[in-house]
């Protein structure tokens, strides 16, 4: 019976709105970005959100290991910062020396902004009906 060897991985959380991201560092295999099952490049196509996804692990300069990322709900946008927030706390976990740098860039910081929900009799949030005088 052959034995399977299992790979150590550092995971972290990251959120931002509705956006949830679960990343899976593992230091000692050379590889690039996955996110859900994708290539980081064709998972966001557009170049911000690969610098976003790239910010933490650029500061660092551990640019050389392999990270796989589950991330659910949210748009691109949140779901780019969720991954960066996750990367980050995983950096963090994996070497402790790096937390001065990523906290000073506010990497670390969780963004607990929100969508308000929509009260009712209102159209929206807070946007009410026109007020008519006659």
């Amino acid at each position: 019976m052959a034995e399977t060897k299992k790979q150590t991985y550092i995971e972290g959380i990251g959120r931002r709105k509705e956006a949830v991201a679960r990343v899976r560092i593992y230091p000692s295999a050379k590889g690039g970005i996955v996110v859900n099952d994708k290539p980081l490049e064709e998972y966001f196509t557009l170049a911000r959100l690969h610098k976003t996804v790239h910010a933490p692990l650029a500061l660092t300069e551990t640019l050389g290991m392999s990270i796989t990322v589950v991330v659910k709900g949210g748009g691109t946008t949140a779901q780019a910062e969720a991954i960066r927030l996750g990367i980050a706390r995983a950096l963090v976990e994996h070497k402790a020396e790096l937390r001065g740098d990523l906290k000073k860039a506010g990497f670390l910081k969780r963004d607990a902004r929100v969508v308000e929900r929509k009260k009712f009799g209102l159209k929206k949030a807070r946007k009410d009906s026109q007020w008519s005088k006659r």
